[in-house]
């Protein structure tokens, strides 16, 4: 299974770099969007290599930083409203199923619109989150210009960062790409426990209010 998942990442990776070196920024705004959609293309191999192509001297640093921003934005809207219009209809109708009622959607909401653009802005620059925020900012109907700003200025950092490293790196750019895969790594189980958590004490609060 660990050969096939560093096979796979390798094919991605050798197919953003195709892309990247055909298109050029449109291949970085491509790449980013549908990474940022959920599908499986890293920005932490995309970034670095488009910046390893502004060491090159055939794009700009500020330019790639721009264009997979842009990416980002087209990407995280595809999901906002994935989760406005089919997440939240499903959630509001099977919830219950699922330890999630339609108050705690309306909390949801409420809590959204008082945080969500430290919170859309914050995951921006977190491995892993910056592409799944989208979806619980849709399914809360965050104010949509908000989510637009926060989420432009949370990916340009981080796409810049990310170019910056691969510009910085030259020709070494891949040598951060295993350190990017532990830091996934640790978000992942950070967040199953934190599911996990959230579950086990919505059960506990159940299981009383019955036993009451």
């Amino acid at each position: 299974m660990l050969a096939l998942s560093i096979n796979f990442v390798e094919t991605v990776s050798n197919l953003i770099i195709a892309a990247i070196e055909q298109l050029g920024y449109a291949g970085v705004a491509v790449a980013m969007a549908l990474g940022s959609a959920c599908m499986p293309l890293p920005s932490e191999v995309i970034m670095p290599f488009a910046g390893y192509v502004a060491w090159e001297g055939k794009l700009s640093l500020l330019g790639v930083a721009i264009a997979g921003t842009i990416g980002c934005l087209v990407g995280s809207l595809v999901i906002y409203y994935i989760g406005a219009y089919g997440g939240r209809p499903l959630l509001e109708r099977y919830g219950g199923h699922i330890l999630v009622r339609k108050s705690e959607l309306g909390r949801a909401d409420t809590w959204f619109a008082k945080h969500g653009e430290i919170t859309v802005f914050i995951s921006r620059v977190l491995p892993l989150i910056h592409s799944l925020i989208s979806l619980p900012a849709g399914i809360a109907r965050m104010d949509i210009k908000k989510f637009s700003l926060y989420t432009m200025l949370g990916s340009f950092l981080w796409c810049l960062a990310l170019a910056y490293v691969g510009f910085f790196l030259g020709p070494q750019w891949s040598n951060i790409e295993p350190l990017f895969q532990y830091l996934n790594i640790v978000v992942i189980v950070g967040f199953v426990a934190l599911v996990g958590y959230l579950i086990y004490h919505r059960k506990r609060i159940t299981a009383r209010m019955r036993g009451r």
